[in-house]
C-alpha cells in the first residue's frame, strides 16, 4: 500500500503541475480561438481533480483520518473536475476539428455537446449533496460518483478516439501524425479499460483495482507532456513561436518543483538535520550549476535569434528578386503574404501612409490591434508593416527578426520603384514611337486618297446634274456620293490625328471659348435635329479668353459633342456648359444616354479603339492630344446621374492677363425636332 501512495504522490504532483503549466501558457498566449478557451477549461478540470486528489493523499499521510471539512472540500474539488471533464474533452476535439476544417455541420456538434453538458450538470447536482457522506473512494472515484458517470466517460473517450483517428488520417507524415495515432490508441485503450472496470462483473482483488485506478489517473499526464515537446520542437498549435513564454513558464515550474523537493527532503532528513539546515544545503547545491545553465541557455537563445535572422534574410532575398520585376503593387502585396507565411502569423499587411496607393494599403483599412514596424524610404515611401500574432504578443526573436527585415525592405522597394519608372518610361517611349508611326501612316493614307476621292466625287456630282441620267442610276450615284463623303470625313479625322503636336513658342495662341462653342453648336445643330436630339449650350455672359488655339478648342468640343450625339437615341439631350473655375475654364459636355460600359472604360481614350460599327476610334484620342497641347486636364464619369449618361470635363488654362470676374450663365439657343 505504501508503494501505491508514493506512486500516487508522484503521478498526482505531475498531474497538478502539467495542467497548471498549460493554463499559464494559454493565459500568456491569449489566442482568440475557441479551441484555446476550451483547452483552458479542460486543464482547469484536470487541475481540480489532481490537486484535490493530491491534497487528499497528503491529508491521509499527515492526519491519518482527514478532518471532515477538509474531506468535504477535497471531495468537492474532485467531483467538480471529474463531472466536467468528459464534456470538455469532447468539446475540445470538436473545436479542434473545426479549426482543421473537418467539421462542416455545427448543428449536430452543438446538439451532442448540449446533451453531454446537460449530463455533466445532472451528475454534479446529484453528487454535491453527497460530498459529506462517508465512503468516497479517492483511488477509483468513479465507484462513488453517480451511476451513469462511467458510461458518459466511455462515450466521450470513444468520440475522442474517432476524431483522433480522423486527424491521423488527414495529417501528413511527421510528429503530429504520430501524436494523433498515439492518442487514438490511448483513448481506445482507456475506453476498453473503463468498460472492463465497470461494465463487466469481474471480481478483481481490491489491490489490483487500486493499481488500475492509479494508472488510469496518471494517463492524462502522458499527452500533456508530449504536447510540450511538440510545441517546443515542432511549433504545435503555433505556440512554438512564443519560445520566451515557454522558457519563462518552464523555469518557473522547475523552480516550484525544486522547492517542493527541498521541502520534501527536509522532512525526510528532519531526524538527522534541522529542516532549515537541509533546505539551505539543497539551495546552495544549485550554485555550481548556475554558470553551465547560463551558457546552455545563452547558446539556445543565440540559435533562436540566428534562426529568426536567417528567416529574415531568406524573405528579403525573395522580395529582392521579386522587386526586379518592377511591379510595386505586387511587391507590396507579397511583403505581407510572405511575412505571414514565414513567421507563422495570424495576419500581416503593409500600411502605406505616403504616397497614396489606394484603399488596399490605406491605414484606415487595416484592423486595429496589430504591432507596427516602420519602413522608411526617405522621399519615396512612408510605410509600416502591421503584424498580428496568433497569441497576445510577438516573441523576442520574432520581433528582432521583423525589425531586421524592415531595415532591408526599403532597398527592395526603392529598386522596384526605379525599375517600374524605367519600364514606364520605356513603355511611354514605345507608345509614342507607335503613335508617330501611326500618324505618319495616317498622313500618307489621307494624302494619297483624298485627291482621287475628290476627283471621283466631282465626276459623280457632274453626272448627278445630267438630266438624262436614269432614276435608278441617280439613286445609286447618290448612295456612292454619300459613302465618299463619309470616307472623306474619316480621312480628315485621320489627318487631324496625325497632325504633330506643338508646345511652347514665343507667341501663345488664345481664343474666346463662347465664340468657339457657338460655332460648334451651329455646325452640329443640323445633325442634332436630324437625330431628334436636344442640343443646348449654357455659356457665361462675359468673355472667357483661354490660352489655347481656337482650332484645338473646336476639335475638343466638336469630338465630344459628336460622341454624345452618337451615344443617345431620339428624344435625348446633350448639354454643353462653360464657366470660369479659379484660373481655369471648365467646359462640360453631358448626355443622358446609356453611359459607358464598365468593360470598355479603361480603353475609350486609346487610339483606334471603338465600339461603333463604322467608327475610327480617334475622336477621344484627338481630344486627349489637343488637351495635352494646351496643358489642360480631361476628366470624365459614367454614369453621370441616376445610373445613366456620361459627363466629360475639360479644364483649359485661362489667358494669364485676363482678370476673371464672376460669371453668369445665360441660356443659348436650343434646337429640337
Amino acid at each position: 500500500m505504501d508503494s501505491i501512495i508514493y506512486l500516487r504522490l508522484i503521478g498526482l504532483t505531475a498531474g497538478t503541475l502539467l495542467p497548471l503549466f498549460w493554463m499559464v501558457v494559454i493565459l500568456g498566449y491569449r489566442r482568440q480561438r475557441n479551441f484555446e478557451r476550451v483547452f483552458f477549461f479542460l486543464c482547469t478540470s484536470l487541475f481540480l481533480f489532481y490537486s484535490g486528489s493530491l491534497l487528499a493523499v497528503n491529508a491521509q499521510i499527515h492526519y491519518g483520518e482527514p478532518p471532515a471539512g477538509l474531506r468535504e472540500f477535497v471531495v468537492g474539488l474532485i467531483s467538480l473536475g471529474l463531472c466536467a471533464f468528459p464534456a470538455l474533452l469532447m468539446h475540445l476535439h470538436a473545436e479542434y476539428a473545426e479549426t482543421r476544417g473537418l467539421l462542416h455541420d455545427k448543428r449536430w456538434k452543438w446538439a451532442v455537446l448540449l446533451f453531454f453538458y446537460a449530463a455533466a450538470f445532472h451528475m454534479a447536482t446529484h453528487q454535491f449533496p453527497r460530498v459529506g457522506a462517508p465512503g468516497f473512494d479517492f483511488v477509483l472515484p468513479g465507484d462513488t460518483l453517480p451511476n451513469g458517470y462511467p458510461h458518459v466517460f466511455t462515450y466521450s473517450l470513444i468520440w475522442c478516439a474517432t476524431w483522433e483517428f480522423r486527424f491521423w488520417r488527414n495529417t501528413r507524415k511527421g510528429p503530429e501524425r504520430q501524436f494523433y495515432g498515439f492518442l487514438t490508441l490511448l483513448f481506445a485503450v482507456a475506453a476498453v479499460w473503463i468498460i472492463g472496470l465497470y461494465d463487466f462483473p469481474v471480481n478483481l482483488p481490491v489491490a489490483v483495482r487500486q493499481w488500475f485506478g492509479v494508472v488510469l489517473a496518471t494517463v492524462p499526464v502522458v499527452p500533456l507532456s508530449v504536447m510540450i515537446y511538440l510545441v517546443w520542437r515542432h511549433n504545435f498549435l503555433q505556440i512554438g513561436r512564443q519560445k520566451n513564454l515557454v522558457y519563462a513558464v518552464s523555469a518557473t515550474f522547475l523552480a516550484l518543483l525544486y522547492l517542493s523537493l527541498v521541502r520534501r527532503v527536509s522532512g525526510w532528513l528532519e531526524p538527522m538535520l534541522p529542516p532549515e539546515a537541509s533546505a539551505s544545503i539543497l539551495l546552495f547545491v544549485l550554485v555550481p550549476f548556475i554558470e553551465p545553465l547560463q551558457r546552455a541557455l545563452g547558446r539556445t537563445l543565440q540559435k533562436t535569434a540566428e534562426k529568426g535572422l536567417e528567416e529574415s534574410r531568406r524573405v528579403a532575398a525573395e522580395l529582392q528578386a521579386m522587386a526586379r520585376q518592377g511591379d510595386l503593387l505586387s511587391l507590396l502585396r507579397a511583403i505581407g503574404r510572405r511575412v505571414k507565411e514565414q513567421f507563422d502569423l495570424r495576419d500581416a499587411k503593409l500600411v502605406v501612409v505616403e504616397p497614396n496607393l489606394g484603399a488596399e494599403f490605406a491605414a484606415n483599412s487595416i484592423p486595429s490591434g496589430g504591432e507596427l514596424f516602420p519602413i522608411a524610404s526617405p522621399g519615396r515611401l512612408n510605410a509600416a508593416l502591421a503584424v498580428w500574432p496568433h497569441g497576445a504578443m510577438l516573441s523576442g526573436d520574432a520581433h528582432a527578426a521583423l525589425e531586421f527585415l524592415c531595415e532591408q525592405l526599403p532597398a527592395s522597394i526603392e529598386l522596384c520603384r526605379s525599375i517600374e519608372e524605367k519600364l514606364q518610361l520605356e513603355r511611354e517611349l514605345a507608345e509614342r514611337e507607335r503613335l508617330a508611326v501611326l500618324g505618319q501612316m495616317a498622313a500618307s493614307i489621307s494624302h494619297n486618297l483624298k485627291n482621287p476621292l475628290g476627283s471621283i466625287k466631282t465626276i459623280l456630282q457632274v453626272q448627278m446634274e445630267n438630266p438624262q441620267l436614269p432614276a435608278s442610276m441617280r439613286g445609286e450615284t447618290k448612295m456612292v456620293l454619300d459613302e465618299i463623303g463619309r470616307l472623306s470625313a474619316k480621312l480628315s479625322q485621320l489627318l487631324q490625328f496625325s497632325r504633330p503636336t506643338v508646345r511652347g513658342g514665343s507667341v501663345r495662341a488664345t481664343c474666346e471659348v463662347r465664340t468657339v462653342i457657338e460655332e460648334v453648336i451651329g455646325v452640329l445643330g443640323r445633325e442634332a435635329e436630324r437625330r431628334g436630339v436636344l442640343l443646348e449650350a449654357r455659356l457665361p455672359g462675359e468673355k472667357l479668353i483661354v490660352a489655347a488655339a481656337s482650332d484645338a478648342v473646336s476639335d475638343v468640343v466638336s469630338n465630344l459633342v459628336v460622341n454624345a450625339l452618337e451615344a443617345i437615341s431620339r428624344g435625348g439631350r446633350v448639354s454643353v456648359r462653360a464657366n470660369a473655375l479659379d484660373r481655369m475654364c471648365a467646359v462640360t459636355v453631358e448626355d443622358d444616354g446609356v453611359g459607358i460600359a464598365p468593360a470598355v472604360r479603361e480603353k475609350i481614350l486609346q487610339p483606334f479603339f471603338t465600339t461603333k460599327t463604322q467608327g475610327t476610334g480617334l475622336g477621344l484620342a484627338i481630344v486627349v492630344r489637343r488637351v495635352s497641347e494646351f496643358r489642360g486636364q480631361l476628366d470624365w464619369k459614367s454614369p453621370a446621374r441616376d445610373g445613366r449618361g456620361s459627363e466629360f470635363h475639360v479644364l483649359i488654362p485661362l489667358e494669364a492677363k485676363r482678370k476673371i470676374g464672376p460669371s453668369e450663365e445665360v441660356p443659348s439657343e436650343k434646337r429640337k425636332v
